[in-house]
């Protein structure tokens, strides 16, 4: 399957179901189904088994724990991918990673602590298991 395939594929698994806009901050726990873009500022927890952008103006402090994660604005917190996380030249990333594959793109910052594991290992509690 070319390149071109397979991200067409993730984009269209993935509807965007939610965005949080620039000049919208917004604070909490966010669970989301579908894939979410966060533009504008979030704090908080985010939980999902999908996809979460965050881009080029997005600035997240969370907690995260989500099926995939890509990176083009600024994150500060504990992350982790149940698929993988990718890092692209304009993101900027702070804290922890854990995450069965990780990319990280030339131009992209990382002060991190990283953890590369198996699938079955980073199965995250959902938030109903947590209570």
């Amino acid at each position: 399957m070319k390149e071109k395939e397979k991200i067409r594929e993730i984009v269209e698994e993935h509807k965007l179901a939610g965005l949080i806009d620039q000049g919208t901050e917004l604070k909490g726990e966010l669970n989301f189904k579908g894939s979410f873009r966060i533009e504008g500022y979030f704090q908080g927890k985010i939980f999902s088994d999908s996809l979460l952008i965050v881009g080029e103006k997005g600035k997240v402090e969370a907690d995260v724990q989500v099926g995939q994660l890509i990176i083009n604005g600024e994150i500060r917190g504990n992350l982790q991918a149940k698929e993988k996380i990718e890092i692209h030249s304009k993101g900027r990333v702070f804290g922890s990673l854990v995450t069965p594959r990780l990319m990280v793109e030339e131009g992209a910052y990382l002060e991190a602590s990283c953890q590369t594991t198996d699938v079955a290992t980073t199965k995250q509690a959902s938030p109903a298991e947590k209570k």
